[in-house]
C-alpha cells in the first residue's frame, strides 16, 4: 500500500494538495463568520433588551439563509461546477458583509428616534441572512469536494482535516466579535453598535480576494464514485438518493447535531456569565485579567461578557483539538463508530452540565466542544457515501438540515428563560442521542462495513 501521507491528496497521479489548501481557506472563512455570530446574542440582549429566546433570532436568520439557499446552491453547483459555484458563494458573502455599513447607519437612527430598535435589529439580521446564503454555496460545494480530492478511503480524514481549518476559524471569530461587539469608549459606554460593521466589511474584502484567487487557480471538477449505480443508464426509479437510509438519516442527524451545536455555541456567554461558580479574588490578584471579571451587588466576582467572549476561544481550542485528534482516529477506525462514541460521550457531558455540578459542569461544557468537533464533517461524509454525481444534490439536503440551528436554540433559550442556562442543556443532550444512534447503526443503514467499501445485495 502506498504511504498514506503521500497518497492522501493524490488521485490518478494528480497531486491535489494545493487545491485542497485553497478549499480549506473557505472553511476558515465561514468559521470566522459563524464564530462571530455566536457571540452576537448577548450584545443584542443588552443593546435591545431582548430575552435569550428573542436573541436567538440571530441564529434563526443565520440558518434561515442556509435553509433557503441549500437547494438552489445544490442545483447551481451541479450546473456551474465546483469552481464557479465557489466564486458565486464568495461574492454573495462579500455583499452581505458590505451590507453591515448601511445596517449600522440604520442603527444610529434609533438614538435619534427616527427608527425603532426592532427595525435596526432586522437590518442587522438581513446582513446575517445574506452572508449565510453565500456560506451555503461554499458549504454545499466545499464539503463534498474535499471527499473526492484523493483516495476514497481517506474521504472522512480529508473532510475532517479541512474542518480543522474550520476549527481554527471558530477560535478566531469569538475574540474578533468580542472586540467589536463589546467595545467601550473612554467613559465606559458600550460602542458595539457603532463598530459592529468593521469585522463584517473586512470579511467582505477577504471574500472578494479569495474569489480572485479561485478564478485563476486550477480547480478540477472531479466526479464522485457511484458505488450505488445511481447514474447508470436505465437505473430503476428506486435508485433515488431517498431510497438510501444512510443518506436520509444523515439529513436528520445533521439537523439535530447543528441544533445542538448552535444552542451550545450561542449561549456559551450566557452560561459562563450566569452559571460559573464565583471567581476567587486570589485569581484576580494572581493575574486574571481585570476586564474579564465584574463585581456583583453582593460583592461576588463573576465573568464579564468580554471575558466570556474571549474564553470562547478556549472552548473552540478544544473544538480544534478534537478535529485534529479526530482526523487521526478516523484514519485508523471506522468513521461511524467514532461518531457514535463521540456523540454518546456528549450525551454524558451535557447531562452533567444539566445537573449543575459546579466546576465539573463547567469543564463538561468545554468537553462538549471537543466531542462535537468531528460530527458535522463525519455525518456529511457518511451521508453522501457512494452517491456518485448525485452527491452534490445530496449535499444540498444535508446543508438544508442546518436549519436545525435556527429552531432548537429558541427552545433551548426558552428553557433557560423559564429555569436557568444549565437546565437548557437538556435540549442538546437529546440531539446527541439521535446522532449516537445514527453513528452506531450506519453500517446497517448503508450496507457497508465502513467508508472503504460497500456490500450490496443484487449488485
Amino acid at each position: 500500500m502506498a504511504n498514506d501521507k503521500e497518497s492522501l491528496f493524490t488521485l490518478d497521479g494528480l497531486n491535489l494538495k494545493f487545491t485542497f489548501i485553497l478549499v480549506c481557506s473557505l472553511f476558515l472563512l465561514w468559521a470566522v463568520c459563524n464564530g462571530m455570530i455566536d457571540v452576537m446574542d448577548k450584545h443584542f440582549q443588552e443593546e435591545l433588551h431582548l430575552s435569550k429566546s428573542q436573541s436567538a433570532w440571530v441564529q434563526f436568520a443565520h440558518y434561515l439563509g442556509y435553509f433557503l439557499m441549500s437547494m438552489p446552491a445544490g442545483i447551481l453547483a451541479t450546473k456551474l461546477g465546483y469552481k464557479r459555484g465557489i466564486i458565486l458563494g464568495l461574492t454573495i458573502v462579500a455583499l452581505g458583509g458590505f451590507w453591515f455599513i448601511p445596517a449600522t447607519h440604520i442603527n444610529s437612527l434609533v438614538h435619534e428616534g427616527a427608527v425603532t430598535a426592532t427595525t435596526a435589529f432586522i437590518g442587522f439580521l438581513a446582513g446575517v441572512c445574506v452572508i449565510a446564503t453565500g456560506l451555503t454555496f461554499l458549504e454545499t460545494i466545499a464539503n463534498p469536494y474535499t471527499t473526492v480530492l484523493g483516495p476514497k478511503r481517506f474521504a472522512a480524514t480529508r473532510i475532517n482535516l479541512a474542518q480543522s481549518c474550520n476549527g481554527a476559524g471558530w477560535i478566531i471569530g469569538p475574540p474578533i466579535g468580542g472586540l467589536f461587539f463589546y467595545s467601550k469608549d473612554a467613559m465606559g459606554n458600550n460602542t458595539g453598535s457603532q463598530t459592529l460593521y468593521i469585522p463584517y466589511v473586512t470579511v467582505g474584502i477577504i471574500a472578494l480576494a479569495i474569489a480572485v484567487v479561485f478564478y485563476f487557480a486550477n480547480v478540477p471538477d472531479i466526479k464522485m464514485e457511484d458505488d450505488y449505480h445511481l447514474d447508470e443508464g436505465g437505473a430503476p426509479v428506486s435508485h433515488s438518493i431517498w431510497s438510501h437510509p444512510h443518506f436520509v438519516l444523515a439529513v436528520a442527524a445533521q439537523f439535530f447535531y447543528v441544533a445542538a451545536q448552535a444552542g451550545i455555541f450561542s449561549f456559551f456567554i450566557n452560561y459562563m456569565t450566569a452559571e460559573l461558580p464565583p471567581i476567587p479574588a486570589s485569581w484576580v490578584s494572581a493575574g486574571f485579567p481585570h476586564d474579564w471579571v465584574e463585581t456583583g451587588k453582593t460583592g461576588i466576582l463573576s465573568l464579564s461578557d468580554k471575558g466570556a467572549a474571549t474564553l470562547a476561544s478556549l472552548a473552540f481550542g478544544c473544538f480544534l483539538a478534537g478535529r485534529i485528534s479526530g482526523s487521526a482516529l478516523l484514519r485508523k477506525y471506522s468513521a461511524h463508530k467514532v461518531l457514535g462514541l463521540y456523540a454518546a460521550l456528549n450525551v454524558a457531558a451535557t447531562l452533567l452540565v444539566f445537573c449543575k455540578l459546579g466546576w465539573l459542569s463547567v469543564a463538561c461544557v468545554f468537553l462538549s466542544y471537543f466531542f462535537m468537533s468531528i460530527m458535522f464533517p463525519t455525518i456529511f461524509a457518511l451521508g453522501i457515501y457512494g452517491l456518485g454525481a448525485r452527491a452534490k444534490k445530496a449535499s444540498a439536503f444535508i446543508v438544508m438540515a442546518i436549519m436545525g440551528g435556527a429552531i432548537l436554540p429558541k427552545l433551548m433559550g426558552y428553557v433557560a428563560d423559564e429555569y436557568d442556562m444549565s437546565r437548557g442543556f437538556i435540549v442538546p443532550m437529546f440531539c446527541f442521542v439521535f446522532v449516537a444512534y445514527y453513528g452506531f447503526n450506519w453500517s446497517k443503514f448503508s450496507k457497508a462495513e465502513s467508508l472503504q467499501g460497500v456490500k450490496l445485495a443484487g449488485h
